[in-house]
């Protein structure tokens, strides 16, 4: 494949138009864009010069997104691929970590396979990166890490990738210290933790446990958090503290979060801002139902919030789709972010925070040296791709394509 070649006949968007003071529509252009080596070499709105000899490869006109990224999924334990199956029903976690426990040893023989089809399913949608999430407990010990690496190392050039060593049978109560930290040292990126108070039963010893394992390696964190209430926000206090004192801000993740939909605003409000002081960023799904998260909130303080698939079918959760341009849509539904401005800045959710517009509507995005890493869709502008989902024709990473035709 050529190193360098251009990205001819491209939609980008150039500005907003307002009338009466708002955002009514959103500007765009065609242009040509020159990829090398992975990365925006240059960017015109002049025609190809006709004695260019690179390979050019025409977009048709379809608008230029930066890429997807999927802020947590789980690769390792999936009915995705296979027969159809719901939920069994559940009185507790516990129940279902005990049918968990059951269920891994007849999944883990075909997780491979699954798990390249999750990938191929997320590519197709346009996210070329993701989080990773893979059990790390007794039942199935570092088998889950191993499954993902294999199906990742089939899609080396396509994706990015991090990994979560997750102890979803709870850290100390599966007694998962030492294959945690296995898994960081065979490649895992981040230590990953379960509600320390409703599943350890021990929040101080088992948030010093993530976090000491994190600063031992090296490596970042990304804790489950789906306690509510008091418990919630006690752990995620104390989170807050401890990252701090260990230096890692920029470093942690709480995934769901959910006690953030549980407490008064002000509790809230108080809370993000101390997550903001503390860089830690947040992995949501956006649910539906009884709990509403400020997503908005969280944002207006400071907080990183992306978005994730989470389950993609399994004994957790049969609702996954892994197309995260539907949660960004699903998300702006949830909120209110009907008008053209809005929508488009609903996009920051699912690319890492990077929009094409910036809020005063400059264009900053693609820019010279920029990561050739975008997708192509058939939508007019970023407001309409996030009303409409619209269609994925073509994905690029770091200039290869990664899915699509182009």
């Amino acid at each position: 494949m050529a190193t360098s070649y251009w990205l001819h006949n491209v939609r980008l968007e150039t500005g907003f138009r307002h009338e009466n003071g708002h955002v009514a529509q959103t500007e765009t252009a065609l242009a040509n864009l020159l990829i090398a080596d992975g990365q925006i070499e240059a960017v015109s709105f002049e025609a190809i010069p006709a004695g260019d000899q690179r390979p050019k490869r025409d977009a048709k006109g379809m608008l230029l997104l930066p890429a997807f990224r999927d802020a947590h999924i789980h690769l390792d334990k999936t009915y995705y691929g296979g027969p159809w199956q719901a939920v069994k029903p559940a009185r507790s976690i516990f129940d279902r970590i005990e049918e968990e426990k059951m269920l891994l040893p007849k999944l883990l023989p075909v997780a491979v396979d699954r798990a390249k089809q999750i990938i191929e399913l997320l590519l197709g949608h346009g996210s070329t990166h993701l989080r990773g999430h893979v059990n790390i407990e007794p039942t199935s010990g570092l088998r889950g890490l191993e499954v993902a690496q294999e199906a990742l190392a089939a899609y080396v050039g396509k994706l990015g990738y991090e990994l979560v060593a997750f102890p979803q049978h709870g850290l100390l109560r599966s007694d998962s210290i030492g294959l945690v930290r296995q898994a960081i040292e065979m490649g895992a990126t981040h230590v990953g933790g379960l509600d320390p108070t409703s599943v350890d039963g021990d929040l101080e010893r088992s948030l010093h446990a993530m976090m000491e394992l994190a600063v031992e390696t090296g490596a970042g964190i990304d804790m489950h958090l789906h306690e509510q209430g008091e418990a919630g926000y006690a752990t995620m206090n104390r989170l807050a503290d401890m990252t701090i004192d260990a230096g890692w801000q920029g470093r942690v993740t709480v995934s769901h979060a959910f006690g953030f939909a549980s407490g008064t605003a002000a509790q809230s409000e108080q809370l993000a801002e101390r997550f903001a002081e503390a860089g830690i960023s947040i992995a949501s799904t956006v649910p539906i139902g009884r709990l509403v998260m400020p997503i908005p909130m969280l944002h207006s303080k400071g907080v990183r919030v992306e978005l994730g698939t989470d389950s993609l079918t399994d004994h957790w959760s049969p609702f996954g789709n892994g197309d995260n341009l539907e949660k960004a849509g699903r998300l702006a539904e949830a909120y209110g972010m009907s008008d053209e401005y809005s929508l488009s800045r609903a996009l920051r959710f699912i690319t890492g925070g990077v929009l094409p517009l910036n809020d005063q509507g400059q264009r900053v995005w693609p820019a010279v040296g920029d990561d050739a890493s975008a997708v192509l869709v058939q939508a007019s502008c970023s407001a309409e791709a996030v009303a409409r989902r619209a269609p994925r024709i073509a994905a690029l990473h770091r200039g290869n394509p990664a899915s699509g035709n182009l």
